[in-house]
């Protein structure tokens, strides 16, 4: 924000009055204030604070120098007092607007109460802040990072530390009461939730799988409550290493089979090497015709015995 006036605390003088909205996005219209006589505010000081746009507008130039536009209305927000809102042509900061806060007291005259920039609901404004231990996400941890849990954490509980006895603490290991803490009743549901979501029986593959982790040979158990819901892929060629739902379930499980007989018919082989005869109707019918031509024609021959006659010499 600019700052012309000599020897103003600049940061004081622009701090958020305590009576005005400073939601960005919310409207600024307070509820009414009770005109109630006995309260002393009544419509006369209403109607003097409200024509203060003059007052107000020159303690707002008189703060800012220049950057002030136009009134955009009063608003009442608490008793005795009037909000004047001016535009900001300040460059940078497009949707913010001045708020000059007037107080009046029965008998007094109208005085000055605050002055603040504020944004308006289509004004740029930083984003809510994120506490640094709230701002790692998941994949962000690198080689050679430290990221201690909160003494507060509650996926963490305390365990049992363990007790000399080896008999005792053979026995505790396993359940995790050797470790001085152990995932807590939230820690357990948080990971169940976040295992369930990337490979859970409502995930797209698992529903159009037949069969199911829980009967898969693949399937690694796992110890502890979470082993009645989760377990750990063997299988390279599916979620190996990942831990996936009972219920989940993918193309790899290790019952599944493949029908060796096709459903499709065979076509019988054929031989383009081989020539069929055929001998077509016509062929036969020409065929006989030429035989009993021939026939006919050898008996005319006998018939007329040798040219010279048989008394020729």
């Amino acid at each position: 924000m600019p700052y012309y006036g000599p020897d103003r605390d600049a940061v004081a003088m622009t701090r958020i009055m305590g009576g005005v909205n400073t939601e960005v996005g919310t409207d600024q219209e307070a509820d009414p204030v009770s005109t109630d006589q006995a309260s002393g505010f009544d419509e006369a000081l209403r109607e003097r604070l409200a024509s203060g746009v003059d007052v107000a507008r020159a303690a707002v130039e008189e703060f800012a120098s220049d950057g002030v536009g136009e009134h955009r209305g009063a608003v009442v927000e608490a008793p005795f007092t009037t909000t004047h809102r001016f535009a900001s042509d300040l460059p940078g900061y497009r949707g913010w607007y001045w708020a000059c806060v007037l107080a009046l007291v029965p008998g007094g005259e109208l005085t000055v109460d605050e002055i603040s920039l504020l944004p308006g609901p289509d004004s740029v404004v930083a984003p809510e802040w994120v506490p640094w231990e709230k701002r790692i996400r998941p994949g962000d941890l690198g080689a050679g990072d430290l990221l201690p849990p909160a003494d507060d954490d509650e996926r963490l509980v305390p365990g049992q530390l363990p007790t000399g006895d080896d008999g005792l603490d053979e026995v505790a290991g396993p359940v995790g009461l050797g470790r001085p803490r152990h995932l807590s009743r939230e820690g357990r549901s948080a990971a169940a939730a976040r295992w369930a979501a990337e490979r859970g029986p409502d995930t797209e593959i698992a529903r159009g799988a037949k069969h199911h982790c829980g009967s898969c040979g693949f399937l690694v158990p796992v110890s502890g409550s979470l082993g009645t819901m989760f377990g750990v892929c063997a299988n390279e060629y599916s979620a190996d290493g990942q831990v996936v739902h009972l219920q989940y379930g993918c193309g790899a499980h290790s019952e599944v089979q493949v029908a060796t007989e096709s459903a499709t018919p065979v076509a019988e082989a054929y031989d383009d090497a081989a020539v069929d005869v055929v001998v077509l109707p016509q062929q036969l019918t020409a065929t006989a015709a030429r035989a009993r031509g021939a026939a006919e024609q050898g008996d005319e021959v006998g018939q007329a015995g040798p040219a010279g006659g048989p008394d020729q010499p």
